[in-house]
């Protein structure tokens, strides 16, 4: 009943997210199973489920599927919700609100305050947590995401906001830019891939004092989020981990001083 649930999942958010490109009104379809999704990961006997059958060849196979076919889903879900707010039509999903809460929490433990100048990877079409940042904290933000498009609406959400003169947005690498130096916080989203690869890139740039904040899913979380090993990074030391509300869990890093690498 469990690869049964994660294959039915799998198939009509991929088939919903199709279905959207051609018909808009599948949007609320879609939203509706990605809120599903949400609650699917947090119901305590699924978590059991999973430690039972998380070794299964078949389970892992659609694990991952449905990773792949979630984040592709919630790219473009970003993306018409960012539309939607463009154009004063927003449609907030229960995913919103949950990460809306999420940022929330994280901000009391990260210490983030109106001096800070928060560094966001993986910002995406609807930036709520760096919006959420500027917002509450007034802190600086520059987000950085790979896809020109979502970088496109995400400077118009900001504008929508009146938050323009606090986020910036831009596709450029991070080693690219002056920000990531100056900046004292760095958050790294849960739905980018490549995380020991950004590590890697910030360890060259930051400073030795600034806070990596790395989001991530193993276990369950990683049929919606890409999962993080906090013990296999070399060149960083884990300060804090956290736990979100059922959406995704975080790890604080600093940076190794040199003459102690690897920690």
């Amino acid at each position: 009943m469990f690869l049964l649930a994660l294959k039915l999942l799998e198939y009509e958010i991929c088939e919903l997210t199709e279905y959207s490109k051609t018909c808009l009104e599948c949007f609320e379809q879609l939203q509706t199973k990605l809120d599903e999704l949400c609650r699917f990961i947090a119901r305590e006997e699924n978590e059991a489920r999973w430690s039972e059958w998380e070794h299964h060849d078949e389970i892992r196979e659609y694990a991952e599927k449905l990773r792949e076919s979630s984040v592709k889903a919630l790219c473009d879900m970003e993306k018409y919700q960012s539309e939607c707010l463009l154009n004063r039509r927003a449609d907030i999903s229960e995913y919103i609100g949950l990460l809306s809460r999420s940022v929330a929490s994280e901000l009391e433990r990260l210490h983030i305050g109106p001096s800070s100048k928060v560094l966001f990877i993986g910002a995406g079409a609807l930036p709520v947590s760096a919006l959420t940042i500027a917002k509450s904290i007034g802190a600086e933000v520059m987000g950085l995401d790979i896809d020109p498009h979502a970088v496109h609406l995400a400077k118009h959400a900001a504008k929508a906001s009146g938050l323009a003169s606090k986020v910036r947005f831009s596709n450029q690498s991070s080693r690219e830019l002056r920000f990531t130096k100056e900046a004292t916080h760095i958050i790294v989203a849960s739905l980018v891939k490549n995380k020991q690869e950004v590590l890697t890139e910030l360890q060259e740039t930051i400073h030795n004092r600034a806070k990596v904040i790395v989001r991530y899913g193993n276990g369950l979380k990683s049929i919606f989020n890409y999962p993080f090993d906090t013990g296999a990074v070399e060149g960083w030391k884990p300060i804090y981990r956290g736990r979100s509300n059922a959406i995704y869990d975080y790890a604080v890093l600093e940076k190794c001083e040199r003459k102690r690498m690897p920690c």
